[in-house]
């Protein structure tokens, strides 16, 4: 089972967006078979099938086995993920893609996408990926934002520069920043 599986296309999104599917993919976390799962959920072992096998057909599920139950081959299924991501690609854009100021919301919801992208890529299963995720708050007067934002786009461009030949292993630095939203204020 991979930790993430990338969905691009608009057929895996359909198999996976429906409640009941997305049941089924929770039930089949550990490998089971669609009269198990049906038990689980209150649901026929039929109804269960339409499903897993919808969900077989898009790549969201796998069967690991198969065996005997009173003269018939019940297979048994596991999810293909534990997680699942969307494509953006999949929902488009409305209008044109325009070059944005590398300050702005949209600038940064286009690098999101394309972080999503190259990451779905990897080869999830290596234990030697080579990766790092930090995540931080840092607060900023007003008044302090343009040397806030000067500084750190000056370090980063050290780095740049210093790390930025042409041999050895090639990496893709992102850096995210954008005002923190208060949860209370979230409805």
């Amino acid at each position: 089972m991979r930790d993430v599986v990338y969905l691009d296309q608009i057929e895996q999104a359909e198999a996976l967006l429906k409640p009941q599917r997305i049941e089924v993919l929770r039930q089949l976390a550990e490998p089971r078979s669609c009269t198990e799962v049906a038990a689980e959920l209150d649901q026929t072992p039929q109804r269960v099938y339409y499903h897993v096998k919808r969900l077989l057909e898009a790549g969201l599920v796998r069967q690991v086995a198969e065996r005997r139950v009173r003269g018939i081959h019940e297979g048994i299924y596991q999810a293909a993920g534990r997680s699942y991501w969307l494509s953006p690609s999949l929902v488009g854009r409305i209008g044109l893609r325009q070059t944005r100021d590398r300050l702005s919301l949209g600038y940064l919801i286009d690098l999101m996408e394309d972080v999503q992208a190259d990451v779905a890529t990897l080869d999830l299963t290596r234990p030697d990926l080579p990766s790092i995720g930090v995540s931080g708050d840092i607060r900023v007067r007003p008044e302090q934002r343009k040397a806030f934002l000067d500084e750190l786009q000056h370090t980063l461009q050290d780095l740049f520069t210093r790390y930025g030949g042409a041999e050895g292993d090639a990496f893709r630095l992102a850096v995210a920043c954008y005002p923190k939203g208060d949860p209370d204020d979230r409805t």
